[in-house]
């Protein structure tokens, strides 16, 4: 048993994300810019505008670990094939007549597959980020950390750069000030791979690669399956925010039974209005007194 899941993992470990897994990156990437507001009469109004948000998009990672290593941002370019391939998903979601490539897209199945693929390329792209940095920062493992984190999260920050070229942005949407799951769960494996990486994590690294890409993946198709958009880790940051940062426990409790009461029912929670509510009462309590 344990022989057979070595092999499993290892082969697993040597898949290629070239071409299929980086198309569907690319394919989720593009539909997602396709969905904004305003992003389809752009693409006809000044196709070059469209494309170069496209790239944002599918290569936001890789600019922004360049970036923060003083590399071009434009060292993406290099790679003329995942560039055209990027390009030509770019341009058959956008221009494919009678829209076919969208109206296959929205078919569920089609959208789970290529989500968990795109999820799949995740893992990959932590490994890179770390591998490449570890050249250069042997001992510096928060500098791992972070690169690991641009490379596998990038482009969901990098987008915001995107919004300011627009003349669309709004501060309250960086992705630092207010964390998706993804760029929090990015964090969780750019930690994970870096300690295994400076041999602190007593895991094989094609074992923590099967292991990491299997949860992220379920959880993934999970949360789409439920059209729930909270944030699995919610109920784990409740407790950690009680035992570090002082949340009472009458406040966490309330928060926490209505965090897994909304995750039961598939439906999405926001912690803040009930913060809000907390605030306010204490407020009015001081102002009696």
């Amino acid at each position: 048993m344990e022989r057979m899941w070595g092999e499993l993992t290892v082969a697993f470990s040597r898949l290629s994300m070239f071409p299929f897994f980086d198309i569907a990156h690319y394919l989720v990437s593009v539909m997602t810019l396709r969905q904004q507001q305003g992003a389809i009469s752009v693409a006809w109004q000044n196709p070059l505008a469209s494309w170069f948000s496209a790239m944002l998009h599918c290569f936001g990672g890789g600019i922004l670990s360049s970036f923060l290593l003083g590399e071009a941002p434009t060292k993406f370019l290099e790679n003329n094939t995942n560039v055209l391939l990027a390009s030509s998903i770019w341009y058959i979601v956008f221009y494919c007549p009678y829209d076919i490539v969208s109206e296959c897209y929205c078919f569920l199945p089609v959208q789970l597959l290529a989500a968990g693929m795109k999820e799949v390329t995740r893992t990959w792209k932590i490994m890179g980020g770390i591998i490449h940095t570890s050249k250069n920062y042997t001992d510096s493992w928060m500098v791992l950390i972070v690169l690991g984190w641009a490379r596998g999260a990038g482009g969901n920050v990098i987008t915001g750069l995107e919004q300011l070229l627009k003349g669309a942005w709004k501060p309250e949407t960086i992705k630092f000030l207010e964390m998706s799951y993804t760029v929090k769960i990015t964090l969780v494996g750019s930690v994970l791979f870096t300690l295994q990486h400076i041999e602190k994590l007593p895991i094989e690294k094609h074992s923590l690669m099967f292991c990491y890409t299997f949860f992220i993946v379920v959880t993934k198709i999970t949360m789409m399956l439920t059209k729930c958009h909270y944030s699995p880790l919610t109920p784990f940051e409740i407790i950690l925010g009680r035992m570090l940062f002082g949340l009472r426990q009458p406040e966490a409790s309330a928060l926490l039974r209505s965090t897994l009461k909304s995750s039961f029912n598939g439906t999405s929670t926001n912690s803040k209005p009930y913060i809000d509510n907390v605030e306010n009462k204490k407020k009015q309590n001081k102002k009696t007194e």
